[in-house]
C-alpha cells in the first residue's frame, strides 16, 4: 500500500485559513478529495494522511467529516490547544472518530518557540507520549534547539518532523540544520517526512540537485525505516506539480535505496508510524 503521508484539504468559505489569501491565487480555492485522487491513482498511491491546515478544533472536525466520505483518506492529523485546561477531554472526543490518527503541534506559528518548553506543553506532550499517540511537529530550522530540548524532556514521544524542519534549501546551506537534525534522529521514536521541499527552494526556479543533499542527509541520519513521503499538496502547487514532487524524491533516492527499501518510504513506514496496520 502506497501512502502520501502529508496533504491537506480545505474549503475557503469556512474562514479557518487566515494564511490563504487572494494574493496566493493557486491556493485560494477549495481543494477536496476529488481534486487529488486522479494524481494518487497515477502514482499508485491508495491512501493519504490529511493534516490540519488551521489551528481550530472546528477544522479538525471538518476534515474528520471528509474522511468518512473518502476511502482514500487513511487518517487525519488534527489540532488541539495543548495548553487548554480541557485538552484531555477534547482529545478523548477526537479519538472517538475511527480515522483520527494524531495531532500536529504548530511550533512554526509560535512567536516564542520557548513556549514549547513551558509546563502546560511539556505535560501535554508527556501525556501524548504515554498514550503513544502520533504527533506531527511543524517546526522551522531555527527552532530546532527548542525542539531538541523538548525531546530531552519527553524522550518517549512518537513524533515526526514535517518538511525536514524547513531547511534553507534556497541558499544551499546544510549547517547548523544537519547537526541539529542529527541530535533529533538519536531519539528512536522520531521520524522525518520528506515533504514540503519545493516551497523552501529558490522561488525563481529550482533544479533536482537543489534537494538531493537534504534528502541524503535525512536518509543517513534517520535511516530508510524512519522517513516517509509526503506531497504537501496543494501547498506544493506554489512551486511544483504533484508529479514533480514525486519525481524529485524518487530521483534523490535512486541509487541510495534498493527497490525493497524504496517501497517503505512510500508507504509502510507511514503505516507503521501512524498505526494504520493495527
Amino acid at each position: 500500500m502506497y501512502i502520501d503521508a502529508h496533504q491537506h484539504y480545505w474549503k475557503i468559505d469556512r474562514d479557518d485559513y487566515g494564511w490563504i489569501t487572494p494574493e496566493i491565487p493557486v491556493l485560494f480555492r477549495d481543494y477536496l478529495p476529488s481534486d487529488l485522487e486522479p494524481h494518487l491513482h497515477r502514482h499508485g498511491i491508495s491512501r493519504t494522511i490529511v493534516v490540519q491546515a488551521a489551528p481550530t478544533v472546528e477544522e479538525t472536525e471538518y476534515i474528520l467529516g471528509l474522511s468518512g466520505q473518502a476511502e482514500s483518506i487513511a487518517g487525519v492529523i488534527g489540532w488541539l490547544d495543548l495548553a487548554s485546561p480541557t485538552f484531555k477531554e477534547q482529545l478523548r472526543q477526537l479519538r472517538g472518530h475511527r480515522k483520527f490518527t494524531g495531532l500536529r503541534v504548530m511550533i512554526q506559528e509560535m512567536e516564542d518557540p520557548g513556549l514549547l518548553l513551558t509546563r502546560p506543553y511539556i505535560e501535554a506532550l508527556s501525556y501524548l507520549a504515554d498514550e503513544d499517540l502520533p504527533v506531527d511537529l511543524l517546526v522551522l530550522a531555527d527552532q530546532l534547539p527548542q525542539l531538541i530540548e523538548m525531546l530531552e524532556r519527553v524522550p518517549g514521544l512518537r513524533g515526526v518532523i514535517d518538511h525536514l524542519a524547513k531547511p534553507p534549501i534556497a541558499s544551499g546551506q546544510l549547517e547548523p540544520w544537519r547537526s541539529r537534525m542529527a541530535q533529533i534522529a538519536k531519539h528512536p521514536g522520531i521520524y522525518c517526512k520528506l515533504s514540503g521541499m519545493v516551497t523552501e527552494a529558490d522561488p525563481q526556479g529550482w533544479t533536482q540537485e537543489d534537494f538531493t543533499a537534504y534528502v541524503h542527509a535525512v536518509l543517513e541520519l534517520f535511516g530508510p525505516e524512519r522517513v516517509m513521503f509526503g506531497s504537501d499538496w496543494p501547498v506544493c502547487l506554489m512551486a511544483a506539480t504533484y508529479d514533480e514532487v514525486v519525481e524529485i524524491l524518487r530521483s534523490a533516492l535512486q541509487g541510495r535505496l534498493s527497490a525493497e527499501e524504496m517501497g517503505p518510504v512510500f508507504g509502510a513506514n507511514a503505516a507503521r508510524f501512524y498505526k494504520l496496520l493495527d
